[in-house]
């Protein structure tokens, strides 16, 4: 039986995107010209909720928000393996 790396052997060095995403926020056409510079985007998710990750459009996993060193990464908090 085939390891999960060995079955994926001839694709494992193909480039994907991996996005994370914070929250989806429904505007009108309106709203959206109304901002500026100062304006806050109020979400549906609370302040140390777990954010999405997603590849190819696809939900793989959730992570938090931490700095890292002079920059933002995500610490993956749960990752789907199927």
């Amino acid at each position: 039986m085939l390891t999960p790396m060995e079955t994926i052997d001839g694709f494992a060095d193909l480039r994907m995107d991996i996005e994370v995403q914070v929250d989806e926020k429904p505007m009108t056409l309106r709203q959206i010209l109304e901002l500026e510079e100062s304006s806050v985007l109020k979400l549906g998710r609370s302040a140390g909720e777990n954010i999405d990750i997603l590849v190819g459009g696809t939900l793989v996993g959730h992570g938090e928000v931490v700095a890292s060193e002079d920059s933002v990464g995500i610490r993956i908090t749960d990752f789907r393996e199927e």
